[in-house]
Parts: structure tokens; C-alpha cells; sequence
């Protein structure tokens, strides 16, 4: 096994490979506004600093989100082409899901990342590797008000949802807990199968959580104009 996991659902570009048993190289970059140029060149340094070459790569995993629309493709469309030329599977990964794992909590809390317009992605987890509910977008204000956080969306609107719940855990989703995540699943029977019927509970067919429009819309026909 060699699973290949990337996030850009975030400012965080993240690449990390691991082989079953560890992670053998992570990288990550913290830009929201170059996803598309630094993408390539993190997996690139990552297949580097593993020794490995993309061929030797067994499964393609990307964050889903939800997240900007822009970055978030990025990451989606470069799982799918990867893994078309190579011949190799491609998932999605819930990115709360990887913010999750990555806290190594075992008790109830909740995710939450930017999701701009004042508005924060979040989901429910009972430990770091079970999801309850979510993701969901709403104001920081409307989140449950009884558990503690984790991320970047609750660090940024700390004086709103409280500092006290704020918890010492990673703020973004890196791709080394993605891809451990992943890899404990891939290593399970019948994985694809589960995955291609949409109930896997961690894995997912490389496609975008979208919870509301883009921002960019395509422009109405121009108004007639009465003689």
C-alpha cells in the first residue's frame, strides 16, 4: 500500500504519502490564494522525500471539503487525473474528518473551519474517528454551545463561541492524518465496493461537499432594451 492524500479545502496545501504502517513524507503550505500552483509541486516533494516515484503510488485520497469552491477543485481534479493515469483508485475524504483525526481526541468535540461570509464549516464528533452529525455551515454564534473546538474556523471567532472551549490540537486539515485515516480503511475488504455504494463511513468517491453556491455566478442576459 501507498496512498497518496492532498487537501486544498482550506488555506492549508497539504501532500502526504503513506505506506500501511506510517507516513513517510508530509508537506504543507499554508496560502489560500495559490492552491493551484503549489498542488503539484507539494506532491512532487513529498514522492522526493519518501524516495518513492508517483508509479509506485496504490490509491489516490483528496479532501472533499467542504470548503471555497476554487481550492477545493483543485485538489478533486488532481486526484482524478492522477489516479486515471495511473490507473490507480481515487477517493474523497470529509476534510473535518481529517481536522478530526488529526486532534487524536477521544471524547466529544467539534470541528469547525472557515467558511467565509462570517460563517463557519463544522461537524459533531464523538471521538476523532467517528463523526455524529455534519458538516454543517452556520454562524459561529449558532454552534452548540456545550463542547469543546477544534480548528481554524473556531480559533478565528474565539471571543464569539468562547477561548475556554478551544482546544491545543492541529488547526487544518494535514494530509499526514488524512492519509493515516485512509489507510486504515483501505486496508479493509471490500473497500471500493463500500465506497461506489455512498455508505462507507470515512471514505467517499472523490466529489465535493458543497453546502451552499459559489460565490461566482454566471451572469444574467443583459436587460432588453426598449425602443
Amino acid at each position: 500500500m501507498l496512498v497518496l492524500a492532498f487537501d486544498t479545502a482550506t488555506p492549508a496545501v497539504t501532500a502526504a504519502l503513506h505506506d500501511g504502517e506510517r507516513v513517510l513524507a508530509e508537506s504543507t503550505t499554508v496560502d489560500a490564494r495559490r492552491h493551484g500552483e503549489l498542488l503539484v509541486p507539494t506532491i512532487e516533494t513529498v514522492l522526493r522525500e519518501a524516495g518513492v516515484v508517483l508509479a509506485d503510488v496504490t490509491a489516490v485520497v483528496a479532501g472533499s471539503g467542504p470548503g471555497p469552491y476554487t481550492g477545493l477543485r483543485v485538489g478533486l481534479v488532481t486526484a482524478q487525473a492522477l489516479a486515471t493515469s495511473l490507473g490507480v483508485p481515487a477517493y474523497g475524504l470529509c476534510t473535518l474528518d481529517a481536522v478530526a483525526y488529526g486532534s487524536g481526541l477521544e471524547e466529544p468535540f467539534l470541528v469547525a473551519t472557515d467558511a467565509r461570509r462570517k460563517e463557519v464549516f463544522w461537524g459533531h464528533y464523538e471521538d476523532r474517528r467517528t463523526r455524529l452529525s455534519g458538516p454543517a455551515v452556520d454562524k459561529p454564534q449558532d454552534l452548540p454551545a456545550d463542547l469543546p473546538l477544534v480548528g481554524a474556523g473556531a480559533r478565528m471567532y474565539a471571543e464569539v463561541v468562547g477561548a475556554s472551549r478551544l482546544l491545543d490540537a492541529p488547526e487544518y486539515p494535514f494530509a499526514g492524518a488524512m492519509a493515516a485515516l485512509a489507510a486504515e480503511q483501505l486496508g479493509r475488504p471490500d473497500v471500493a465496493e463500500v465506497v461506489e455504494s455512498g455508505t462507507h463511513p470515512v471514505l467517499s468517491l472523490p466529489r465535493p461537499i458543497y453546502l451552499r453556491r459559489p460565490d461566482a455566478q454566471v451572469p444574467a442576459p443583459p436587460k432588453r432594451v426598449s425602443a
